[in-house]
């Protein structure tokens, strides 16, 4: 895989996760929370708690905490309750891990004084990470948190490919996309199979759709390896006479969304800081969806025009 792929890493992941995460959230907690899954009450419906997420994140001072959701539900004896989720999706030890869920912990419970479930979703490799609470003692004092924590490396490969649930799809393809990191050929392999059994999963037309943006996201080819695969999808779609992907169609959406979310992009930096030097006008123009939207986002933050467009590391 050329370096490019290694740049696109943060946003390879974390976008396309926030995505599906908020099309198929009663599928993510079947998946990874059943107990919660069933003691919600999905009549009535749920609420990503966005303005709330982001008054805890900014007291919180944490720093960029992109793949947290914070969801309003109600139990099936109709008590509302919210759900935290964070979702280390990038795979990094990280020694403030504890610390900083029951931070976001506390600061949501302190906002309507609710019950607040903690659920962590650890993609890294390394199996005896585990970080699953918070606690210290001082001179008779007591405090402990205990969170949820899911391992993407604990679902066996056989169980995953068997089921059907969306997110044993989301959770092959995470994989497979750290697994195939510069390889070529076996990541163009993986995906097509990914691909291949999205058809064969029992997935209806837009779970299809959904599921393949998610896995075309994480799984980034090189142009040449993408195109030919395109001609793949073509083929076996006229085959089995299910035309849910086409490539003409998501290259006319991809570049409908690059513009659109360039143009909004352009507006924000325009109403706040005024107008934009040739420079930046050009590093959005040449820019892929990912940028854009994690640009987007800085704004919220960022004290200057350069902070903006500072590169990550």
């Amino acid at each position: 895989m050329p370096e490019s792929d290694d740049k696109r890493q943060k946003d390879e992941f974390d976008t396309p996760w926030k995505e599906i995460l908020r099309l198929y959230f009663k599928d993510f907690l079947a998946f990874f929370l059943p107990e919660a899954h069933d003691g919600i009450d999905w009549s009535r419906g749920y609420e990503f708690l966005d303005k709330e997420l982001a008054r805890i994140t900014r007291e919180a001072e944490i720093g960029d905490r992109r793949m947290d959701e914070l969801v309003k539900v109600w139990q099936s004896d109709g008590i509302e309750r919210w759900v935290l989720i964070h979702a280390e999706v990038q795979g990094d030890r990280k020694p403030t891990f504890s610390p900083d869920m029951y931070t976001y912990q506390y600061r949501a419970y302190d906002l309507k004084r609710l019950p607040v479930a903690g659920l962590a979703i650890l993609a890294d490799d390394e199996s005896g990470w585990r970080p699953s609470e918070f606690s210290y003692t001082l001179w008779g004092t007591r405090l402990t948190y205990q969170f949820v924590v899911v391992k993407l490396l604990d679902y066996p490969e056989a169980e995953l490919e068997r089921s059907s649930n969306p997110f044993a799809v989301v959770t092959l393809a995470h994989r497979q996309a750290k697994k195939t990191r510069n390889q070529t050929e076996d990541r163009y392999q993986a995906k097509w199979r990914l691909i291949r059994g999205l058809y064969q999963g029992g997935f209806g037309r837009q779970q299809v759709i959904d599921l393949f943006r998610f896995i075309d996201w994480v799984l980034h080819l090189p142009k040449e390896a993408d195109e030919r695969l395109r001609g793949q999808i073509v083929a076996f779609e006229e085959n089995q006479k299910m035309p849910y992907i086409s490539s003409i169609e998501r290259i006319g959406e991809e570049k409908g969304e690059k513009k659109g979310e360039a143009n909004i992009l352009t507006r924000q930096i325009q109403r706040r800081f005024g107008d934009l030097p040739a420079w930046a006008s050009e590093k959005i123009a040449q820019a892929e969806p990912p940028s854009l939207e994690e640009w987007s986002l800085r704004i919220l933050d960022a004290s200057t025009l350069d902070g903006v467009f500072a590169e990550q590391r």
